[in-house]
């Protein structure tokens, strides 16, 4: 419980830091919530908001609290009213509670039908609900299929057809994420399309779908592809089982213990497939050399590669593997073909770029 709400600290904090005003979506959204006039102004409405559109479009594991009542009770008790009238005596001292306390229980997302907010909140959650067990389940069968693929044991062509599925469903799962989270531009002109790719382009979704569709078109075979996938899908199956099913007894008996493992060796599971993409580039250089070169396949990947290096979401994972590679690496260049540090820099100055 300690690590949870260390957690759901660093995400408020991550929340309240975050820029909403150079955000599209932001003024989108926020034109279609229809707040009061009276409290459209307040900076603890806003805040609420801005709270549940980054929930809604960032972070989707950040939980929002729900507004305090007595901050709406004070607003109204502090705020003049030409019509009100002089304070009352005891005896109406009752009906007045019994008013403030059904305006502090009327939903603060409430419009001019106030009434019909409930089922639209419920409903919204169940859909939430629905998207993120549709996720899972993806991500479920992808776990199952990769495993196959990447089995020796598993005959030749069972294993190939399970590598092609494994990548192939990676790529649905990671297509769906990015429509429901950031949807499609708002129109199909140059602009728009350019605003809404730039949103989209160092997503940890976006990396994923780009890297699935590279091999899931290719007549290359690495297994070692399946790395990567395996451990995304690993790492969302288990953070679902733990949101939403620690209750079962199945999992409480055998699933526990393995989710546990792996949210707590995430870093690990990161570096792993950071190491795995890397290696690939290099495997594709080697390719080039075979008959069954793909030249447009190795520059495109590379340029990927090179969009994980600078993305936030993956920065870290492959800086940390890139630096070993450089401390292993440099010393014999240097010692032994000092010839390449020319084109060693060249390639850096189009890396680092």
């Amino acid at each position: 419980m300690g690590e949870e709400g260390d957690a759901q600290r660093i995400k408020r904090i991550a929340a309240g830091a975050y820029d909403y005003e150079s955000d599209p979506r932001w003024a989108e959204y926020w034109s279609n919530v229809l707040v009061p006039p009276n409290k459209a102004s307040r900076s603890d409405v806003l805040d609420y908001y801005k709270r549940k559109f980054y929930q809604r479009y960032i972070d989707p594991d950040f939980v929002v609290e729900p507004m305090s009542s007595n901050s709406s009770s004070q607003s109204q008790q502090a705020r003049p009213s030409g019509r009100s009238a002089p304070p009352s005596s005891s005896s109406s001292s009752p009906a007045a509670a019994a008013a403030a306390g059904a305006e502090n229980t009327r939903p603060h997302e409430s419009g001019p039908n106030s009434g019909t907010t409930a089922p639209q909140g419920r409903a919204a959650n169940a859909l939430r609900l629905d998207r993120r067990s549709i996720h899972f389940s993806v991500n479920a069968w992808v776990l199952v299929v990769a495993v196959l693929g990447i089995l020796p044991v598993v005959p030749r062509h069972l294993s190939n057809k399970a590598y092609r599925l494994s990548l192939l469903g990676t790529t649905c799962s990671s297509f769906y994420s990015l429509y429901t989270l950031y949807g499609k531009p708002r129109a199909w002109n140059l602009p728009a399309v350019q605003t809404w790719f730039q949103t989209i382009i160092a997503t940890k979704d976006f990396i994923h779908l780009i890297y699935c569709l590279m091999f899931v078109t290719s007549q290359l075979h690495f297994k070692f592809a399946l790395i990567p996938v395996l451990c995304w899908a690993l790492e969302h199956v288990a953070r679902f089982l733990r949101r939403n099913f620690t209750r079962s007894s199945i999992y409480r008996r055998y699933l526990e213990e393995p989710c546990l493992w792996v949210e707590a060796n995430t870093t690990t599971l990161s570096i792993l497939s950071a190491n795995a993409e890397i290696a690939l580039g290099f495997l594709l250089i080697l390719s080039l050399f075979s008959w069954q070169r793909n030249i447009i396949q190795t520059f495109m990947y590379w340029q990927l590669l090179k969009l994980m290096y600078h993305a936030p979401v993956t920065a870290g994972y492959h800086q940390s593997v890139w630096a070993k590679i450089g401390r292993t690496v440099n010393p014999y260049i240097y010692r032994y073909a000092p010839f390449l540090n020319t084109p060693v820099s060249a390639v850096q100055r189009w890396w680092f770029r």
